[in-house]
């Protein structure tokens, strides 16, 4: 049911453009009162936090979207009809009726109107919201820009229009005359169905915008329907905070738009000034700030740079902001979800509207990559920038599905000559010289500005094409197609587009990990499923996941699906040979910590398997070698050897703690042996950046290379004491392990008492001495009493430390020591178990 309601919502924020943080409430069906045509319409009235909007349901393209902060009285109307009036600011009275619980919805609606009418609220009122003076220019006036300071210096004020080719009202020619009956025409409208959010919108509204509509209003209604209009009145003074912020910074999206700042419309004179250029440059950078996981996107210069000509600077941001996050949801990516979303939902369009082209193209991709520009740019790279707005306009009006009708109008037009291709390269060039050869008839934009006016003499015989006339046979023809019938496809085909990716995804992730592990393909597979499963599974279960947070579908393959802490103990405990251990929780933990190399607390699939790996099909050395990096820092660090902690037993909140803390040790002069190889010799704090490029440079080397490691000092050696313990404990050879390590201490100790200089660093002096020392061994108990009592003599009054070749070269001279670590685990058994507890342990929550 939250899953359903969320989709209500997110269809409901969609269709009305509203900002993307409101959630609908509840609906009723209901008529509503239209005086213009004095007539009731059916439809639905859909409330959220701060919006009344209604849609029509009988075919009279009828809607309407009333904010709160714009009503001024809620009343009950004749009980017969069980009705509510609603007064907006504007003067402007909607009148629903036939309302079940009528009463109720006045009551609600009273209550969230007295709420927005505190200070916050009456700030953002003011635009365009009556029938008077509603030109672009006033949007910022009042009460919004008080306590602002002045930033006129750093965020420009007009539309670069009306500074490049301001209108001359006194020298009218037939192009401005026929501009100036546009405008007498939507200002007819205004008076009739009201001028601001708050306007009835209706079929006589889009018949207006496909006309293409008025220079001097294309500001202001790009803002009105695409929402902009909502999200700049909710937030004064948020776009000229951002331009503070972020100007100055240096990102790779920022280098990216330096790069790309000239070549968004060259050819206009806007952008051949710094003006042009600078408006350009803040906007993207403060979208780039704003949205860090979009950032920049090539497409984006060319969008924005003809919405700086038409709208104010902080206008051009916020219809930026209702592209890219609410109309093209997904499209400005590294893997642009969304435009092949609507690339897929195209081809099925075409297979309907157009079958002679689907059987004519043996590969209907030929679509969807030629389309491609036509879709992340609004036409705008393709068309002439005169007939391109008027594409434009009717995208804010009708969204994606104007893009989709126009091009599907594209291709019909181009029908005849497309059946005659013989391949791809032949398509393309006749719908470059059609889109060549559209102009715009009644474009009152300068020659020099007008692109199409520039065609050569050897273009000048094919046949011209006027916008206008296209965009309405998209229309006649196209118009047909449902918001809701594109909304189910794309829902659709987003299933199909995300399954193809992922399947990319994992071959390409597959492929780099292969090389490194001895893991066969198919248990590779398995291992990176249930990665992927345990990643979504821990999301889904917990909204705040610090994965969810941070999952990008943007970064490279390998950082797609990262896991934490906690989501690593859950596969270490159903994945590892090791996850018998009485301590696996801490074993989990320093080896999530060994993996964390960039200190994010995320590791990555190629850190799972090749720990796994080691673990699994690692030699002997190998498996001791992870074993000991996993009790000296940055996995072990001192302050948990002093944890009250027995077993190893940590909860989640100790888990996630002790995963975040930086490593540091005692600073005593007493332990300086100990650090002796370290790369913090004579510190108090351990540098973990400098133990893990120690390990990087190691793993470099050749593998026998392993006296570049750091010493363990004696607590470390106890902890890893301790873990060998609680490995073997249950093995058939437990009491031979047990006395392997009893060895290995008893060594060391007795040379270390023998002389009180360093510790002996020569493994073959230590290989002498085991057989003496192995037969004092056999008398010592293996009980957990016995281990307590040698962990107190070793901690007498002299400090000592081991290297990892004396460990390694004691304990090859104990063969049940090797037996136990070269013997082979069967990691099939253990991720079929995983599969089964991974999908009961869900099922119990």
């Amino acid at each position: 049911r939250g899953l359903e309601s969320r989709a209500h919502s997110e269809q409901f924020s969609a269709f009305f453009r509203l900002p993307k943080e409101e959630t609908l409430k509840e609906v009723h069906e209901c008529f509503l009162w239209v005086p213009f045509s004095h007539y009731n319409t059916h439809g639905k009235m859909c409330i959220s936090e701060n919006y009344i909007c209604f849609a029509s349901q009988d075919g009279s393209l009828c809607s309407v979207i009333i904010p709160l902060r714009e009503v001024t009285g809620v009343d009950k109307a004749d009980p017969a009809t069980r009705g509510v009036n609603i007064s907006t600011k504007g003067k402007t009275a909607f009148r629903f009726t036939e309302i079940r619980d009528f009463e109720q919805l006045v009551a609600k609606l009273r209550m969230k109107c007295n709420a927005t009418s505190s200070p916050q609220h009456i700030i953002t009122t003011e635009v365009a919201a009556s029938s008077g003076s509603d030109s672009p220019k006033d949007f910022h006036a009042g009460p919004s820009t008080m306590g602002q300071r002045d930033n006129s210096k750093t965020v420009g004020t007009e539309a670069l229009m009306t500074v490049y080719h301001p209108q001359d009202a006194e020298n009218l020619d037939s192009k401005m005359l026929k501009e100036k009956m546009k405008e007498q025409s939507w200002n007819i409208l205004f008076v009739e169905r009201g001028h601001g959010v708050s306007m009835f919108r209706t079929k006589k509204t889009r018949d207006l915008v496909v006309r293409g509509i008025p220079e001097a209003l294309r500001g202001e209604l790009w803002l009105l329907f695409s929402g902009a209009v909502n999200d700049m009145a909710s937030n004064p003074g948020y776009y000229t905070e951002l331009v503070e912020k972020s100007l100055g910074t240096c990102t790779l999206a920022t280098d990216e738009i330096e790069r790309d700042l000239r070549r968004s419309l060259p050819e206009h004179p806007a952008f051949q000034s710094d003006t042009g250029i600078s408006a350009l440059r803040r906007v993207l950078t403060a979208y780039a700030y704003r949205n860090p996981q979009i950032g920049y996107c090539q497409a984006m210069n060319i969008l924005t740079s003809v919405l700086l000509l038409y709208a104010k600077e902080e206008e051009a941001f916020w219809l930026l902001v209702a592209v890219c996050e609410r109309m093209l949801p997904d499209y400005f990516n590294r893997r642009i979800i969304g435009a092949l979303v609507d690339q897929a939902v195209f081809e099925e369009l075409i297979r309907v509207h157009l079958p002679q082209l689907t059987d004519h193209m043996t590969d209907m991709t030929f679509f969807s990559s030629v389309s491609l520009s036509w879709f992340l740019t609004l036409f705008i790279s393709v068309l002439p920038i005169e007939s391109a707005v008027n594409v434009v306009d009717c995208f804010f009006y009708d969204g994606i599905k104007a893009v989709l009708q126009l091009g599907l109008a594209v291709l019909e037009y181009n029908m005849e000559k497309l059946l005659t291709c013989k391949d791809d390269a032949e398509a393309v060039t006749v719908l470059n010289r059609f889109f060549d050869s559209v102009t715009n008839k009644d474009s009152p934009l300068p020659p020099a500005v007008q692109q199409g006016s520039n065609l050569s003499d050897a273009k000048s015989d094919h046949p011209k094409v006027d916008i206008t006339d296209l965009i309405r046979e998209s229309n006649e023809r196209y118009g047909d197609i449902r918001y809701e019938d594109v909304e189910s496809m794309r829902c659709r085909n987003r299933l199909y587009v995300i399954q193809t990716l992922e399947a990319t995804t994992k071959q390409n992730v597959l492929r780099v990990v292969s090389q490194d592990v001895k893991f066969s393909p198919s248990d590779l597979e398995e291992l990176y499923d249930l990665f992927k499963k345990e990643h979504f599974l821990s999301c889904y279960w917990n909204v705040n996941s610090p994965v969810l947070q941070h999952h990008d579908a943007s970064l490279p393959y390998l950082d797609q699906y990262r896991i934490d802490c906690q989501q690593f103990r859950v596969l270490f405990h159903l994945l590892s040979p090791w996850s018998h251990c009485a301590n696996r929780d801490s074993l989990a933990l320093w080896t999530f910590r060994l993996m964390d190399e960039s200190s994010n607390c995320l590791i990555n699939f190629k850190q799972f398997a090749c720990v796994l790996d080691t673990m699994y099909n690692g030699s002997f050395t190998d498996k001791l070698k992870l074993l000991f990096k996993l009790h000296i820092p940055p996995a072990f660090t001192e302050v948990e050897s002093l944890s009250p902690a027995k077993g190893g037993g940590l909860s989640k909140e100790e888990l996630i703690h002790f995963s975040q803390l930086s490593v540091s040790s005692v600073a005593d002069s007493s332990k300086g042996d100990s650090l002796k190889s370290s790369p913090e010799k004579g510190k108090g704090k351990v540098d973990i950046q400098a133990y893990l490029k120690q390990w990087q440079d190691e793993l470099l080397k050749k593998e026998e290379n392993i006296k570049e490691l750091p010493r363990m000092n004696q607590s470390q050696f106890i902890q890893f004491s301790k873990t060998l313990y609680n490995l073997f404990h249950g093995d058939p050879e437990e009491e031979l392990l047990y006395r392997a390590i009893a060895v290995l201490k008893m060594e060391e100790v007795g040379r270390k008492l023998q002389s009180h200089t360093s510790p002996v660093e020569n493994p073959a002096d230590g290989a002498e001495a085991s057989a003496e020392i192995s037969r004092k061994g056999q008398e010592e108990s293996s009980s957990e009493q016995a281990e307590g009592s040698r962990e107190q003599s070793l901690r007498g009054n002299h400090e000592w430390s081991f290297a990892f070749e004396q460990i390694l070269a004691s304990l090859l001279n104990e063969p049940a020591f090797v037996r136990f670590f070269e013997k082979p685990h069967d990691i099939k058994v253990k991720i079929e178990s995983a599969k089964n507890l991974q999908l009961k342990a869900r099922t119990r929550v």
